[in-house]
């Protein structure tokens, strides 16, 4: 039996849509992925499984993308944040606490390549990344 072996990728949005067209798109590409439709149940998700790398949607009810990263970074600085967005203008304090940003109309192409530099780079780089992107 021939399981996934990928790296653990966990995909945070409340558009279920767009949560399984980026699922697809990952798994394609040999990644493992779990999905959560709201912060709340993405943060159990990171907390209880192996989570190697996260994408997030930044504007969500309840608690936005910016309120979740905080709460990664404090129970596992470590693993790199890739925020996804429709709005150009994040907030910089929602910028600083991720890794990568992507906005939604790039594409998978885009987003595909950001996550593949996000697994592998150090976190310094892929923080001094997050900064000039957001200029």
């Amino acid at each position: 039996m021939e399981a996934v072996t990928g790296p653990l990728i966990l995909c945070i949005d409340d558009e279920a849509l767009g949560l399984q067209i980026r699922k697809a798109v990952l798994e394609r590409e040999g990644y493992r992925v779990l999905t959560a439709v709201d912060g709340s149940s993405g943060l159990n998700l990171f907390v209880q499984e192996p989570i190697q790398g996260v994408i997030l949607d930044y504007f969500m009810p309840g608690m936005d993308g910016g309120q979740v990263a905080v709460a990664m970074r404090q129970q596992r600085p470590e693993i790199p944040i890739l925020l996804l967005s429709a709005y150009v203008n994040l907030p910089p304090e929602v910028v600083s606490m991720v890794d990568f940003t992507v906005l939604k109309g790039e594409g998978p192409l885009e987003l595909l390549a950001k996550v593949r530099r996000m697994l592998r780079s150090p976190e310094g780089e892929a923080g001094m990344e997050a900064a000039g992107e957001s200029a």
